[in-house]
């Protein structure tokens, strides 16, 4: 188990989605002439001129904005998460730095790991805060995921994320109390340089790389800490569909009450770095002090991240300083396929 020297916590969150929204009976009137069953309702689609940059912005602002009297400046960490950044050679995180203004005294920098580059952001800012390095630091999962047309990723790789704020413990809305990682090298989805869509495994998904990490490292959280599923209040697990999180849930001996605040993929599908931290940020807007959280994130190659956090007082005063993730959700604007394939670039000119 992993627990830094001193006690941290999440100061303030904020979550992004941008308001266009696929149905998936979109893709399979275009793909399977509507045969078939679907994994989620819709999914949510960037604008024109939105990218991971311009959604880790907004975010990041959301998440200040429930941190109160925290100045940017004091900010010494900018660590953006995502599979889908703007540029090959440009930090992310120096945009976003830059825009929230955290510059110029801070550290900065992009991070990868398919799905689970958010939670590998937050592990990092907790252990740079809890090291005494820093005071405050800012972990992003954002991205714009990609599906080739008439993939069964289509029907979920969508777009969005959350920024959460990590520092010291007596002015956190959340504290953390210990992670437990599990990797192994897995090849279930990859994408290769010069390549703009990725590949996957199939079914090779499931029960070898979702199912594996995300359970091996739940249990190896509540083993260290001596929990049981019954003490947690609400538990996020990475949202690739409906079924996995459900089934993932399950498995451990959740109950579907303790998954449904942080259960999103139905309305926004899968936001890939993004989708285990907005899904904490949906369940930060509903909870009370002295629920516990597990957090279980997952990214393909493969790993997953679970953290375990208890809600403190604080969260009561700093619930809607911001948006809320359901006023997100709820802001959506119908798109068909068309107009997906025009604002994600599937064009070919």
């Amino acid at each position: 188990m992993l627990k830094p020297d001193r006690e941290v916590g999440i100061i303030g969150y904020g979550a992004y989605i941008p308001r266009y929204r696929l149905p998936a009976t979109e893709v399979a009137r275009v793909w399977t002439d509507g045969q078939g069953g679907t994994p989620i309702k819709e999914k949510s689609v960037p604008g024109l001129d939105e990218d991971v940059a311009t959604m880790s912005i907004e975010a990041a602002r959301n998440c200040l904005a429930r941190a109160g009297d925290v100045d940017p400046a004091l900010i010494r960490a900018v660590w953006v998460g995502s599979e889908s950044h703007p540029y090959a050679v440009k930090p992310t995180a120096t945009i976003v730095a830059e825009a929230i203004g955290a510059t110029p005294h801070t550290q900065a920098g992009d991070w990868e790991f398919a799905c689970k580059a958010g939670s590998e952001a937050l592990q990092a800012a907790i252990g740079f805060v809890g090291s005494g390095m820093a005071r405050y630091a800012l972990a992003i999962g954002m991205d714009t995921a990609q599906a080739r047309p008439g993939d069964a990723l289509e029907y979920t790789a969508s777009a969005g994320g959350a920024a959460h704020l990590i520092g010291p413990a007596e002015e956190a809305l959340a504290i953390f109390e210990g992670s437990f990682s599990y990797v192994t090298d897995t090849p279930d989805f990859w994408r290769r340089a010069y390549q703009h869509y990725p590949s996957h495994g199939g079914r090779f998904t499931g029960r070898p790389a979702y199912f594996k990490h995300t359970i091996a490292a739940a249990r190896g959280l509540m083993e260290a800490l001596g929990t049981e599923p019954g003490d947690y209040t609400h538990a996020i697990f990475h949202q690739p569909n409906v079924r996995f999180p459900q089934t993932a849930a399950k498995k451990l001996g959740f109950t579907p009450e303790q998954i449904e605040a942080g259960l999103l993929a139905n309305e926004i599908g899968n936001t890939y770095a993004g989708s285990s931290l907005i899904g904490l940020t949906a369940v930060f807007d509903v909870a009370a002090p002295g629920d516990r959280i597990l957090l279980v994130s997952y990214g393909s190659g493969a790993g997953s991240d679970a953290i375990s956090l208890r809600v403190t007082e604080a969260v009561l005063g700093r619930q809607r300083r911001a948006p809320m993730t359901c006023d997100y959700i709820a802001r959506r604007v119908e798109i068909d396929y068309a107009t997906y394939v025009r604002f994600t670039g599937k064009l070919i000119q």
